[in-house]
C-alpha cells in the first residue's frame, strides 16, 4: 500500500518508516495538513494517514473518494475532526484507540504539580540566580478532591496516580466502567466538590463546552482545571472570565479549541493573532503546552505499530477491529460483530 501521510513531523517519521518497511507499506510524508486545499496531494495513493488537526470534512471525504482513496487511518484516538457519518459507504476509517494512557495521564499530573508547586516559576528564577521563595507557596495534593471526567483507559490511569498521592477521587462518565471501585457522581456534584477537575473524555455534541459559564459557577472558588483531551471541552472565553474573577485558581491546558492553525508550529518570531490564547498564556496561573501529552517514545512507537497493523489488516483480511462507524454501539446489527467490514 502507498499511504499519503499528512501533517508529518520529524518525530513521527522514524517509527512509521520502520513499521512500514517491515510490512510493505510506503509512506509519503507531507508537512502540510489535510484540508480542502491540499486533498489533491492524495492522488495516486491507496489511503491517507491523518492526525488531530487535519480537516476530514464532507468535502474532503468526497474528494478523497473521487481520487480512489480506500481508507483513512487516524494516528490518534479522537476522531471529532472526521465526518464519520459522511464517510460511511465511501471510505473506511480506522484509528488508534489506545497508544499510551500513561503518557497522557502522567503529563496531566506533571502539569498539575508544576502549577500548584510553582515549579515553572522557580526554574526561571534560579536561572537568574534568584533563590527567593516569595510567591512560590503551593498546596498539598494529599487529602484534596479530584474530579475526573471520563474514565476510559487514560482517565483510570490518572485516577490511580491521584490515589497514589492520597487524593479523594470523584468521577463522571456517561458510560461508567464496570467492575471498579470508582465513585461515580453527577456532573453537578463533581463540579461542586472538586478542588481539581481533570478532563479525559472525548469531544461530542454533548461534551462540547462542558466547562462554560454555568458550570464554572457551580465550582469551588480556586478550582484547578486540567485538560489533556480536546480543546472544545472548554469555552475559552468563560475560562478567562473565571480566572479574572478569581473563581478559577489555575488552568493547565494541553489542548485549545482553536489550536489547529497554531499548535505544532513555531510562531516564536511572529505575533499570534488569537487574542484569547494570547491572554490565556499571559495569565500567571495558566500553563499551556502544545498538545504534547501523547509525546513519549513508547506512545510514538505504539501509534505507528497500531496504525500499520490497521492498514495491513484492512488490506489483507478485509477487516479491522479498530474501524470506526457512526452507528457502532447504536445497533445490534453490527457487521464488526460478524468480523466483516462496516460496509
Amino acid at each position: 500500500m502507498k499511504i499519503a501521510f499528512f501533517d508529518a513531523k520529524s518525530y513521527d517519521q522514524p517509527a512509521f518508516r520502520k513499521y512500514g518497511e517491515d510490512h510493505g507499506i510506503v509512506f509519503k510524508f507531507f508537512e502540510t495538513k489535510l484540508n480542502e486545499d491540499t486533498v489533491d496531494l492524495a492522488r495516486g495513493y491507496d489511503g491517507v494517514c491523518v492526525f488531530v488537526n487535519d480537516t476530514v470534512n464532507a468535502a474532503v471525504i468526497d474528494e478523497l473518494y473521487r481520487l480512489g482513496i480506500r481508507v483513512i487511518a487516524l494516528r490518534c484516538a479522537g476522531f471529532n475532526n472526521v465526518d464519520v457519518r459522511h464517510a460511511f459507504g465511501k471510505i473506511h476509517v480506522v484509528r488508534v484507540p489506545a497508544y499510551s494512557p500513561y503518557a497522557v495521564a502522567e503529563h496531566a499530573m506533571a502539569m498539575l504539580l508544576t502549577s500548584i508547586r510553582r515549579i515553572h516559576k522557580a526554574y526561571i528564577r534560579t536561572k537568574d540566580f534568584n533563590f527567593s521563595l516569595n510567591g512560590l507557596t503551593g498546596f498539598d495534593l494529599h487529602g484534596k478532591t479530584v474530579g475526573v471526567v471520563g474514565t476510559g483507559k487514560i482517565g483510570r490511569v490518572f485516577i490511580d496516580i491521584c490515589r497514589g498521592f492520597g487524593m479523594r477521587v470523584l468521577a463522571y462518565d456517561k458510560y461508567p466502567a464496570t467492575g471498579t471501585d470508582i465513585a461515580y457522581v453527577t456532573p453537578e456534584q463533581l463540579f461542586a466538590e472538586s478542588d481539581i477537575i481533570s478532563l479525559h473524555c472525548p469531544l461530542t455534541e454533548e461534551t462540547h463546552h462542558m466547562i462554560r459559564e454555568e458550570t464554572i459557577a457551580q465550582m469551588k472558588k480556586g478550582v484547578v482545571i486540567l485538560n489533556t483531551s480536546r480543546g472544545a471541552l472548554i469555552d475559552a472565553e468563560a475560562l478567562l472570565a473565571g480566572i479574572k474573577s478569581r473563581k478559577i485558581g489555575a488552568a493547565c491546558l494541553d489542548v485549545y479549541e482553536e489550536e489547529s492553525d497554531i499548535f505544532f508550529e513555531d510562531y516564536s518570531g511572529h505575533i499570534v493573532e488569537d487574542d484569547t490564547l494570547a491572554r490565556l498564556i499571559s495569565m500567571p496561573n495558566v500553563i499551556v503546552t502544545s498538545h504534547q501529552a501523547f509525546l513519549t517514545e513508547e506512545a510514538l512507537s505504539n501509534i505507528a505499530e497500531t496504525t500499520v497493523k490497521n492498514l495491513v489488516s484492512f488490506a489483507q483480511n478485509g477487516t479491522c477491529e479498530n474501524e470506526l462507524c457512526y452507528h457502532c454501539g447504536k445497533t445490534d446489527d453490527c457487521k464488526q460483530h460478524r468480523l466483516a467490514k462496516c460496509f
